[in-house]
């Protein structure tokens, strides 16, 4: 903006104004003290000012301020016009301005250097990352400090903010020390740790979805909803899920202090937990034998789940069972195709799930219909809950769109894409949402859940599993015509 733009009233009617009034004196104190701000932006002061700029061209001289004043004060004593003083400042701001301007130290308007030879990123780099390698190759040249230049830690840091751009916290860089470590043997029956199902939210906060029920957490007071903060004294912060998980793990009888912000409270608390071999015993029957309706509890889904569950259930039945509670509440997920495996013991036919990919491709995941006898017939309700993730989620999808059963508590979690981990050229590995889970019906999980038919909820985990569990007997009381039958003893 020039100085007439500053001040652009024509004939002075804007001195005139204040000139003729008592306020004289005020506004020329301001105008004084806006020169003395616009002349100290320009670079005046001592030597200490310069000495920080060395290496750059002379800095340009600053406006003389007390010559500035001594000039305006004389022009006011002499009666000068409003014009006339108008004129002054005017001169002196335009002088100001472009002495910033012409500043070469002014760090907001650096000089742009042009290289003599034009950067030009190499053919098999994708046009959209031709600024990266522009970038990359300005450091080389340019950076005064080349020797903190490391190509590693930079390609690191690189894809972590690509990644960080999607809002998808399971799409995330792992590094290759954390590939270096051992998740293989979860589908091996056990595995040593602390025993909980984890998932990163939106925030990138590590978030118990739930404790695995007997293991290490589940005993030190974990639940689901806790949030996992630090781990021996170290932030959390930043990591995917594989690098927080690899930190979390150990050997058996081994310490891990965990900072935990439990759910619901302000200040997070320390928990030593010591980790212990987790069995993974999927299938519990938690009701006693000879109950008229049979309470059994999934807590993962494993290559072996639905045999064995297919085992208690005929059990239960030989035993005069009428009906069954499936419960699926802090269940935190486990293998697809055991979930459809499950599924297919109670639905003849059709659509367990599909998927859809990047490319906007489907995949359907049908009803196991070969060699199998049904249980159709059997009444049954499905117990969810904010726990409730993954594979448990389209178990609960499934047979809630094929009106199979109804479910009742809480709304699930809401985990349900499908991830890979791609193995990168420097050992390292991208962990990719690949697609998504969708119900029969077209519902998607990721970031929705599986809303209940029938909610039963409270502030109390304990309350409200017995509430739940009491809801369902009611729901199957109904179904068969009984009267009422309390299992809240077994929940």
């Amino acid at each position: 903006m020039t100085a007439q733009g500053l001040w652009g009233h024509e004939k002075g009617y804007f001195f005139e104004m204040y000139l003729n009034h008592q306020a004289t004196k005020t506004f020329t104190i301001f105008i004084l003290t806006l020169v003395l701000v616009i002349g100290l932006a320009c670079g005046g002061g001592d030597d200490s000012s310069s000495q920080s700029s060395a290496g750059a061209l002379p800095a340009q001289p600053t406006p003389d301020l007390e010559k500035i004043v001594e000039e305006i004060v004389a022009k006011m004593h002499e009666d000068a016009s409003a014009e006339e003083i108008q004129e002054l400042v005017r001169d002196t701001v335009s002088d100001a301005i472009e002495v910033h301007d012409n500043s070469t130290d002014a760090p907001v308007f650096p000089n742009v250097v042009v290289h003599e030879d034009e950067i030009v990123a190499p053919q098999h780099v994708p046009t959209e990352l031709d600024v990266i390698w522009e970038a990359w190759e300005h450091l080389n040249r340019d950076f005064v400090e080349r020797e903190k230049l490391d190509p590693e830690l930079a390609t690191e840091f690189a894809i972590r903010g690509i990644t960080s751009t999607l809002g998808d916290p399971q799409t995330s860089y792992v590094r290759k020390e954390v590939l270096a470590g051992q998740f293989g043997d979860v589908f091996e029956g056990e595995f040593q740790g602390i025993g909980a199902f984890v998932q990163m939210n939106a925030r990138g906060s590590l978030v118990i979805v739930s404790p695995i029920e007997g293991g290490p957490a589940d005993l030190a007071g974990i639940r689901a909803g806790d949030i996992i903060l630090e781990v021996d004294g170290e932030s959390l912060e930043g990591l995917s899920t594989l690098e927080a998980v690899s930190k979390i793990r150990g050997p058996q009888d081994s310490i891990a202090r965990l900072l935990v912000k439990k759910l619901g409270e302000i200040d997070p608390v320390l928990v030593e937990i010591k980790r212990a071999v987790v069995p993974l015993t999927s299938v519990r029957l938690r009701s006693e034998p000879g109950d008229k309706f049979m309470h059994i509890r999934l807590t993962d889904f494993y290559p072996q789940t639905a045999d064995k569950l297919r085992d208690v259930i005929d059990r239960e039945i030989q035993a005069g069972a009428e009906g069954l509670v499936l419960d699926l509440r802090s269940n935190g997920g486990g293998l697809l195709s055991a979930a459809v495996d499950v599924a297919s013991l109670f639905i003849e036919d059709g659509l367990a799930l599909y998927v859809v990919d990047a490319n906007n491709r489907r995949t359907d995941y049908n009803i196991d219909t070969e060699g199998r006898e049904f249980l159709t017939d059997i009444p049954m309700v499905v117990l969810i809950n904010e726990g409730s993730a993954s594979a448990s989620e389209i178990l609960a999808g499934a047979l809630q769109d094929h009106d199979r059963a109804k479910l009742i508590g809480d709304t699930s979690f809401g985990k349900g894409s499908v991830n890979w981990l791609r193995r990168l050229s420097n050992g390292a590995g991208l962990y990719i949402t690949v697609a998504h889970w969708y119900t029969p019906d077209g519902r998607r999980i990721q970031g929705e859940g599986v809303a209940p038919d029938i909610e039963v909820t409270s502030r109390d985990a304990q309350k409200a599993d017995v509430d739940q569990l009491n809801r369902a007997i009611e729901e199957l009381e109904s179904m068969t015509g009984g009267g009422s039958f309390d299992l809240s003893g077994g929940s």
